[in-house]
């Protein structure tokens, strides 16, 4: 079996041994979005949701959520992230929040499960905070954006069927 397998000559799933792999400064971004309708979306915009200001609390989540990756998903390394932003892009022509997480740090592996993480965690907490006003939300559209250091190179998504908005990569 290669050396950077999820599982042993047995079968077994096991942690990929990165000991030996150089650090390198590694960045991650993902996207994500959720559909919540027109009054979800009149009631975020003008922050009259109950609950408080949703895109505050669902940034924080987010970062939250990048920074418990490890704990969340089975085989990922603990890494200490130098840096985590969510950001959001109101779309007003389909009742959608764009939200975009990017992860830094220098390390052996990369940030893609961090970002991914974040922004699914970012998206939950939107809909936890509106299903008082409509249950009636859905997320999609989630991937990695791209993606730069360690072994593999660089990344950068691009598909034939989704369009590229403005700024794709979501930075600061």
């Amino acid at each position: 079996m290669n050396d950077f397998s999820h599982f042993d000559t047995n079968g077994n799933a096991v942690m990929v041994d990165v000991s030996d792999k150089e650090n390198t400064k590694r960045e991650a971004a993902a996207q994500g979005r959720i559909f919540v309708g027109k009054e979800v979306y009149q009631k975020i915009k003008t922050k009259q949701v109950e609950k408080g200001d949703v895109l505050s609390v669902a940034r924080i989540a987010g970062i939250m959520g990048a920074k418990q990756t490890s704990s969340l998903i089975p085989m990922c390394h603990v890494l200490l992230i130098h840096k985590c932003s969510v950001n959001f892009e109101m779309r007003e022509e389909d009742y959608s929040i764009r939200a975009v997480c990017t992860v830094k740090t220098t390390g052996k592996t990369g940030v893609e499960m961090e970002a991914l993480t974040g922004v699914q965690i970012a998206l939950l907490t939107i809909y936890d905070m509106c299903k008082a006003v409509s249950k009636s939300m859905s997320m999609g559209d989630i991937h990695l954006l791209e993606k730069s250091g360690g072994k593999s190179g660089p990344f950068r998504y691009v598909s034939d069927n989704m369009p590229e908005t403005e700024d794709s990569s979501g930075k600061d």
